[in-house]
């Protein structure tokens, strides 16, 4: 059965961090079920202190994904269409030019979705830049909190 936990850990762990940069999917809360599942093994386990850290950590990432890209947005002018244009310029850019579309993407998304509202081309890119500020800190937020789960999760198995 362990060996079972650990295998579904380390494919919440990918998972989590491959959700980090695709948006659809939730990449902390997913790193964070990996560590659950390692930890509810038999050979391997976790303090439950660290386990609520974690948990806490977790919810706090996944509060501030929501709320980070809204507030880089409104702080350079922007408005929703520009969040949305982030998000389907992300998912654009990553399937049709792989790696730079994912740094691309969200901005030219953004800009383009700026622009669909009648607005004129410096305050589109002012504002689309303000709404890849903040898509990019939440992504380095939840790469960086996903990232150490993982690091947890395979020195626990490796280290012990």
């Amino acid at each position: 059965m362990d060996y079972i936990l650990i295998i579904l850990g380390i494919i919440f762990i990918i998972s989590g961090i491959i959700g980090c940069v695709l948006p659809i999917i939730p990449g902390p809360p997913l790193s964070y079920i990996g560590l659950l599942l390692l930890h509810f093994t038999e050979k391997y386990s976790f303090s439950g202190k660290f386990l609520i850290i974690w948990a806490v950590i977790t919810v706090v990432i996944y509060a501030l994904d929501f709320i980070i890209p809204a507030w880089g947005t409104k702080k350079f002018g922007g408005s929703k269409r520009g969040v949305w244009g982030s998000i389907i310029g992300l998912i654009i850019g990553m399937f049709f030019f792989p790696p730079i579309g994912i740094i691309v993407g969200p901005f030219l998304g953004a800009v383009v979705g700026e622009l669909t509202l009648g607005k004129e081309s410096g305050v589109a890119l002012k504002s689309g830049f303000g709404s890849f500020l903040g898509f990019l800190t939440g992504t380095i937020l939840k790469l960086i909190s996903s990232g150490m789960m993982t690091w947890y999760f395979f020195e626990l198995i490796f280290v012990g």
